[in-house]
């Protein structure tokens, strides 16, 4: 059995919910991607032109600064990375995450919360992050409530 992380950013808490019930389903551990300075509802407005997260956005090479680490991130096999979908992609402060550390020989999962939107081309923009040494799959778009038999049909699916 893989030993399981499951990293994730949660804007407004939405995220949050979903990651408890996978981790949960697959024994993994938690770890949340928190931003130095926390996101206020001013900088998520994606309708300012000059709020935060649109000016992050529009920076591909973006990497706000985290605080917390990943304790003894090689003893992982799998690691889920969840997040609120923004401009058809991952959130800058998750590449920040990507970022701080190795990913080699992992499997890793994308998924996003979305009313509607799905998770496009992030897998293979997330591969282009991390590296051709991991295997990042194809992930999935989770709406803010998911079923435990949703999950696990999901889960089972991924051979971890």
């Amino acid at each position: 059995m893989s030993k399981v992380l499951v990293a994730y950013f949660s804007a407004s808490g939405v995220t949050a919910k979903v990651v408890k019930e996978i981790a949960k389903a697959e024994n993994g551990d938690l770890f949340e991607i928190c931003p130095k300075t926390a996101y206020t509802a001013e900088d998520l407005d994606w309708r300012n032109k000059e709020s935060r997260s649109t000016l992050e956005m529009s920076d591909p090479d973006c990497r706000p600064e985290t605080v917390g680490t990943v304790e003894n991130f090689d003893q992982y096999d799998a690691v889920f990375v969840g997040f609120p979908i923004w401009w058809g992609r991952e959130p800058s402060v998750v590449d920040t995450f990507l970022g701080d550390y190795c990913f080699e020989g992992k499997k890793v999962i994308p998924f996003c919360t979305s009313g509607g939107s799905g998770l496009g081309k992030t897998a293979e923009r997330i591969q282009s992050l991390i590296g051709e040494g991991a295997c990042v799959v194809e992930g999935k778009r989770l709406g803010g409530e998911v079923s435990e038999e949703d999950l696990k049909i999901w889960t089972e699916g991924l051979g971890l």
